[in-house]
């Protein structure tokens, strides 16, 4: 019985610790998320609550974190799973939300990490041009310097 009031007490915690998670935490998990599975698993669970219709921009970043998995799963299948699942979910969050400037940043670096043969890249020019139009106009520092350096980059 204790340990069912522990996981109940665990899952609710956790739930609002999702609700009041900033955005640049969330930010931050996803970038340690790269190189760590934990980070990833448990980016994963904290974003489970968000749909597209709550918080597009944190559904997006759960569809990421969920191609993420990918990286860090060994089976072929489970990887193509992965990728799949979450492309279909910020797809769908990108169309909610279609002026996202984070949301199609997040694509953006998305279709320019995967290898060609998962043909995830279409959205490239498209984004890119949004994001060079989108950004004098972006209030988020943080963000507006993260897209600047990673456009630089690319």
């Amino acid at each position: 019985m204790k340990q069912l009031v522990f996981i109940f007490l665990l899952i609710q915690s956790s739930s609002l610790f999702a609700n009041n998670l900033p955005i640049k935490e969330v930010r931050k998990m996803f970038h340690r998320s790269v190189n760590s599975e934990q980070e990833c698993k448990k980016l994963i669970q904290i974003l489970e609550p968000f749909n597209v219709k709550i918080n597009p921009l944190y559904s997006g970043y759960h569809a990421g974190a969920i191609m993420l998995m990918a990286k860090h799963v060994i089976n072929p299948f489970s990887k193509l799973s992965y990728f799949k699942k979450g492309r279909i979910m910020l797809e769908k969050a990108i169309n909610t939300d279609k002026n996202n400037v984070e949301l199609r940043f997040l694509r953006y670096t998305i279709q320019n990490s995967v290898p060609a043969f998962l043909n995830y890249s279409q959205n490239k020019k498209q984004d890119k041009e949004f994001l060079i139009s989108s950004l004098a106009s972006l209030e988020d520092h943080e963000l507006k310097q993260a897209i600047n350096n990673y456009l630089k980059k690319t």
